[in-house]
């Protein structure tokens, strides 16, 4: 058993978590050496005291590091460890790197450049669609985007960033083999194909309330930093942000509307000191100086677009509709139109790019007033 090998097993063990592992290679001189240890010399290191031992001693005997490399090979995947080149060097510098992980796609040097897109999974139409655009446009200047193919917001950025034509890396809260939600099964295919899919958890290991808060450690520690678009008070991205505090990163948050509860938690990310972001200009003030300037100009000159022209009904519908939403028969009262009227206008809005449809019949103003002139 070489050392690659030996963390890969040690990996298996279960209650035995990085800190520990890194405590016993430590005092023992090796991974190889846990596998030969008495009883007595594993509780010599520290934090390991006899019960721990136990399991170390009870379950090393029976892994096979051989079968669990073949089985990961056989579902399209490798398994790289602290002594792989491959090793993101971003997830050294946390204080409990995964010992081993599970990968399937590829890992760039270029994901160095990353940033992590996260959110509630019970989000608004709002949300998701911030999500998207942000992630979109992060691809294109040449970040990476990171989340953790859950449903709401990480969905939403992993398929921005594939739009985008860009990179994306899906954390796993389980192993490989036990992905979670299964309807993002396609989604999870499309993103090895375009980046990577990766876990820390040996394969059969099964999702659940203890697992997803910790791989948000590895979300953001493969990161530069975190953006949070749409969270509740109590939410699995809070604690994601609150690990990128801890690990040194820049945390980011998207504001909403006072009163849905889906923005509280970015709210209160911004009242402690987080990045208020409106635009991609918000992140890229940040970290410019990363990425190559031509991309961030070509960014920076595809945001600006000519003033657009409204007739005078098209200023009056805009007027109504404020910096909010409407649904289609209070905004045509609004206006004094009737619905037919209102929605021959619609269409010319919406070609103008000036208003977007929403579900359930209502519009909201997508646009900067000082882009609109008369």
């Amino acid at each position: 058993m070489n050392a690659r090998e030996a963390y890969i097993g040690l990996n298996m063990i279960t209650q035995l978590g990085p800190v520990r592992i890194r405590a016993l290679v430590e005092y023992l001189g090796s991974p190889e050496a846990v596998f030969q240890a008495s009883h007595g010399d594993l509780c010599g290191a520290k934090g390991v005291g006899a019960r721990l031992a136990d399991a170390v001693c009870e379950q090393r005997g029976r892994i096979r590091v051989d079968r669990e490399i073949a089985a990961a090979e056989s579902l399209g995947a490798r398994i790289i460890t602290w002594v792989d080149e491959e090793y993101p060097e971003s997830l050294r510098t946390i204080y409990d790197p995964p010992v081993a992980l599970y990968v399937k796609g590829s890992l760039q040097k270029k994901d160095r450049h990353s940033l992590a897109l996260v959110g509630s999974r019970r989000c608004t139409h709002y949300g998701l669609r911030t999500a998207d655009r942000f992630a979109y446009q992060l691809a294109k200047v040449g970040y990476t985007v990171n989340s953790g193919l859950a449903r709401g917001i990480d969905t939403a950025a992993h398929q921005g960033a594939l739009k985008g034509g860009g990179r994306t890396l899906a954390v796993l809260g389980g192993a490989l083999d036990r992905l979670y939600p299964e309807e993002n099964r396609k989604l999870a295919d499309e993103i090895a194909r375009q980046g990577a899919v990766l876990s820390e958890f040996p394969l059969g290991r099964e999702p659940d309330k203890t697992t997803f808060p910790y791989r948000n450690r590895v979300v953001s520690g493969l990161s530069l930093g975190v953006l949070v678009v749409e969270s509740p008070r109590k939410s699995g991205s809070l604690i994601t942000a609150d690990m990128a505090l801890e690990q040194g990163r820049q945390v980011f948050a998207v504001p909403g509307r006072i009163d849905e509860p889906a923005s509280q938690g970015c709210h209160r990310l911004i009242r402690q000191g987080a990045k208020l972001v409106e635009t991609l200009d918000d992140i890229l003030e940040e970290f410019e100086q990363l990425l190559p300037a031509e991309l961030v100009q070509s960014h920076r000159a595809a945001q600006k677009r000519p003033d657009v022209v409204l007739s005078a009904e098209e200023a009056r519908v805009v007027a109504a509709l404020g910096a909010g939403s409407s649904d289609m028969d209070t905004l045509a009262r609004s206006c004094g139109m009737t619905s037919a009227a209102l929605s021959g206008l619609m269409l010319g809005l919406e070609m103008k790019r000036v208003v977007r449809p929403l579900p359930g019949r209502r519009i909201e103003l997508c646009v900067q007033a000082g882009d609109l002139r008369e």
